[in-house]
């Protein structure tokens, strides 16, 4: 190994361990206060359902419970390549107060998120904060012995771990400790890998976890036949009311001009016009109906190509980022595609923001196969929620039809970030 490949390897280690404990630094200043408010408004809530109040704020406290443990399974899937799947069984969208609370505190996945909130403020939040301790706090430790312990020691003392610092020696010592702790720093990645890991134990294990599973295929494929049904009902209508009428109309047409074509050579020279009008617009129909089925750009250039010819047609400025290294099947790609319309659908219609950032590329996970990841994000004003009537309901059961997961970040205020993901090889 030549002294540059050496020199690259442990700089690229370094960077490694850097990243590591900043993250771990962000994670432990979010972990202990969110795991710790979301666990005591649950509480709360829940304690006040019988008095009726709780029916109402229950609700709205386990969907950003909800939210809270989404976002931590987008990080630990982009982070460390960590998948924790979600098993949210749906809630009824136009229900009233009492029958949301009842469907969300009867779903097994509502107990396990308040169980991980115990734990991430506990273990979860030791793990993130000594990864970013192995790395901080021996810094700390040689800026002592370097001279920051003279004005410390003017306060009447320091204590760096065991080491009590007054003077020179004292700080010296403190440096070697220092130095000694950060020989543990390569640990750091490790243990925030194992924060997350620790998040799947308790987010994606049960003794259900098994029934679940199997309740949530059926009715993914539930909602799949019945889309697919939706479908076929949708083109048959379309080619009845459309394209059929306008091929009936002008086979009367040409009988029509057959009849006048010695008698009224003018009329009918109107009416060999208006059958020209009728087949273009037959033809037009088909093609935009072939286009809705499976566009044709889709078919012969692939999903990012697809989406490119997509935002062409925006009336929001719209950025296209694709790293895929080949093509998925083409199942997948058409989930993917008609999903990204409907996130852009929804970003024109309601975010009213002015520009939109879409992001594809392909995750090859250390545990799997591999994952189709897309983001969608805008700069509008946020407040987009999973069944509020924004389509992107529409979408989470598309994308479960292949066990794909949907992600959604819109504080109010926005941004608006719309993560996707399929298994794809």
């Amino acid at each position: 190994m030549t002294m540059e490949t050496r020199n690259g390897s442990w700089g690229t280690r370094a960077r490694g361990i850097g990243l590591a404990a900043v993250r771990g630094l962000a994670l432990a200043l979010v972990t202990l206060p969110g795991a710790l408010l979301g666990f005591t408004l649950s509480l709360v809530s829940i304690c006040l359902v019988p008095v009726g109040i709780g029916a109402f704020t229950t609700p709205w406290v386990l969907t950003g419970v909800r939210a809270f443990a989404d976002w931590r399974r987008v990080l630990a899937a982009e982070w460390y390549g960590v998948r924790i799947p979600s098993a949210y069984r749906p809630i009824p969208e136009n229900a009233h107060a009492w029958a949301r609370t009842y469907a969300m505190l009867r779903d097994p996945a509502t107990w396990r998120d308040l169980r991980w909130l115990q734990v991430d403020m506990t273990a979860g939040f030791v793990t993130a904060l000594l990864s970013a301790a192995l790395v901080f706090y021996p810094l700390e430790g040689l800026a002592v012995a370097a001279g920051l312990w003279r004005p410390l020691a003017e306060t009447g003392g320091y204590w760096y771990g065991f080491v009590r610092v007054s003077d020179q020696a004292s700080a010296l010592a403190a440096g070697a400790l220092a130095v000694a702790l950060l020989g543990l720093a390569p640990l750091a990645p490790r243990l925030l890998t194992a924060h997350f890991r620790l998040t799947r134990a308790v987010l994606g294990a049960g003794q259900g976890e098994l029934a679940e599973r199997v309740r949530v295929l059926t009715e993914t494929r539930r909602d799949a036949v019945d889309t697919s049904a939706a479908e076929l009902r949708r083109i048959e209508r379309d080619l009845h009311d459309g394209a059929q009428a306008r091929l009936v109309a002008m086979g009367m047409d040409l009988g029509t001009i057959e009849m006048l074509l010695d008698k009224d050579p003018a009329q009918a020279k109107r009416l060999l016009a208006q059958a020209r009008q009728s087949s273009a617009d037959a033809l037009t129909e088909l093609r935009d109906l072939v286009r809705g089925i499976h566009p044709p750009v889709l078919a012969e250039r692939g999903l990012g190509d697809a989406v490119r010819a997509l935002v062409l047609r925006m009336p929001v400025p719209t950025e296209v980022i694709v790293d895929l290294p080949g093509r998925a099947d083409a199942p997948v790609e058409s989930a993917a595609y008609f999903a990204v319309s409907e996130a852009l659908t929804n970003a024109v219609k309601h975010s009213g923001a002015d520009r939109i950032w879409i992001d594809l590329h392909h995750v090859k996970e250390k545990e799997g196969e591999g994952m189709l990841r897309i983001t969608v994000t805008d700069n509008g004003r946020g407040g987009a929620v999973i069944g509020a009537g924004s389509g992107l309901a529409g979408v989470e059961r598309r994308l479960g039809t292949f066990d794909g997961v949907l992600a959604v970040s819109s504080p109010a205020g926005g941004p608006t970030m719309v993560t996707m993901e399929i298994p794809c090889v």
